[in-house]
């Protein structure tokens, strides 16, 4: 489903393995998204495909709290680095949050925008595609890094606006358990069929989706897809 026009490759300084970022407000299975995505595109394409994890989770388990406003930059610049080193080495890589994510949290927590510019400029750099997640999941507990269903909307609503700021191209993905993980193939499939060989059945699979799509229509004030969760949760 797409959020806004997707991502065009970035050739100039990008690394050489195309990059995957799941952004999302937590609570709306990043981390498991990431996960099955990248099992499924190795699969199916038979690319060297791997996850990289969230480096807040890292931290906030060693230090045992949350990180303090200073902290944040260091934390950001880490989570680029992970994705960096990993694709020097891997065709693909399906990233769990970016340095924008820290960016988005750092002007909700701490009411600082200092990154916003930073992390963006980073995240439009490395990453080929980005995959939004939609709040379409019940909200979980976990740990140090959740605060509530609270705060889902609205940093739902600051990352989509920094995204929109910064022409950082999206694509919204709902559903739940396999139908997530498809839809999420489903919109990240054009870049990949680029790259995988003609056996693999991606360009059946883009066909069969355009195919399917109904014609568009502009229902949302908030965005343009036709069965965002805006519409289907009445988010107004």
């Amino acid at each position: 489903m797409a959020g806004m026009e997707p991502a065009r490759e970035n050739v100039m300084n990008r690394p050489c393995g195309l990059v995957v970022a799941i952004v999302g407000a937590e609570s709306t299975g990043k981390s498991t998204l990431a996960s099955a995505l990248a099992e499924r595109i190795a699969q199916e394409t038979g690319l060297r495909c791997t996850p990289v994890d969230e480096h807040l989770r890292t931290w906030c388990e060693q230090a045992g709290r949350t990180p303090r406003a200073d902290e944040q930059r260091g934390i950001a610049r880490a989570q680029q680095d992970r994705i960096a080193q990993a694709a020097a080495t891997h065709d693909v890589v399906v990233a769990d949050t970016t340095a924008l994510m820290i960016a988005v949290y750092s002007r909700f927590v701490f009411g600082d925008r200092s990154l916003d510019a930073w992390a963006a400029a980073e995240h439009a750099r490395g990453v080929q595609h980005t995959l939004v997640t939609a709040l379409d999941l019940p909200w979980v507990a976990d740990g140090l890094q959740r605060d509530g269903e609270h705060v889902r909307a609205p940093i739902d609503a600051m990352l989509r606006e920094l995204l929109a700021t910064h022409r950082i191209g999206w694509s919204l993905v709902s559903g739940s358990g396999p139908e997530r993980v498809d839809n999420a193939l489903s919109a990240v499939t054009p870049l990949l069929a680029r790259r995988a060989s003609p056996a693999s059945g991606l360009l059946t699979r883009l066909a069969q989706r355009d195919a399917a799509q109904p014609a568009w229509q502009w229902v949302c004030e908030k965005c343009d897809v036709p069965d965002c969760e805006h519409r289907l949760r009445n988010l107004r």
